[in-house]
């Protein structure tokens, strides 16, 4: 990043490709999709992590490193990632067409922001000011990379503010749940019994044909509720 810096480029993140393997990402699906079977590896976030990942896999990593790339193990029902870019799609790489179902939780943007200003004030010293630089050189590649692939997505959980938010680099704590609601989006509303979830989920209405709106603190729940007979449904008919 330093570099880049250096070279000019002040835009250079963790988002976009140049600090990605996409096509990685896609093969990973593809080979999972054809075979039930890929490599994986680990992103080292603690200190605890690599002990207990240096005490598994039998190397000497630290934070900031991967582990090797291994097989997974045989005999798996689904694969399941969770990350950024799971629906990445560009002129060369399109890993979204190899999913089955896909999921995007995001909170909106100034939400986002209020999120993250206050977690690396709590987590790793930053000052506002840094987060706030951080956040602008990120900007292209979020714009570019991220957004878009919410767009391509089955169901999207994104959680709004029911408070004021609207200068997020000054709010002095984060909305909880009960200060939120939960915009629940259907791509295909097919199969979707509405009138059902909103018997269950207390609270709940409708903002558009293929929207449902929950409380925040129900969330977990909307997803169990929403999710699991989706996913029972693929594991029976994986065969078909």
């Amino acid at each position: 990043m330093a570099e880049a810096a250096e070279a000019g480029n002040h835009s250079f993140s963790h988002f976009g490709p140049q600090a990605n393997h996409f096509d990685k990402i896609e093969a990973t699906f593809k080979s999972y999709g054809d075979t039930g079977s890929c490599k994986r590896r680990y992103y080292i976030h603690s200190d605890a992590e690599a002990k207990e990942l240096n005490a598994r896999l039998g190397v000497n990593l630290g934070p900031g490193q991967f582990t090797p790339w291994e097989d997974i193990a045989a005999g798996s029902d689904l694969l399941f990632y969770e990350g950024l870019h799971g629906m990445v799609k560009t002129d060369a790489v399109d890993a979204a067409k190899h999913v089955d179902l896909s999921i995007g939780v995001v909170p909106i943007v100034n939400l986002e922001w209020i999120q993250k200003i206050h977690r690396d004030q709590a987590e790793r010293g930053y000052s506002a000011e840094a987060t706030v630089d951080t956040i602008l050189r990120r900007m292209p590649d979020y714009v570019n990379y991220i957004t878009p692939q919410f767009s391509r997505t089955d169901i999207n959980f994104q959680r709004v503010s029911t408070v004021d938010t609207s200068n997020p680099f000054i709010a002095r704590d984060i909305p909880t749940p009960d200060e939120s609601f939960v915009v629940i989006r259907f791509r295909d509303t097919k199969g979707v019994d509405f009138s059902c979830l909103l018997d269950m989920i207390e609270s709940s209405f409708m903002s558009r044909s293929n929207t449902i709106v929950v409380p925040g603190g129900k969330m977990s729940f909307a997803m169990e509720v929403i999710l699991a007979p989706i996913m029972r449904d693929m594991i029976q008919n994986k065969n078909k």
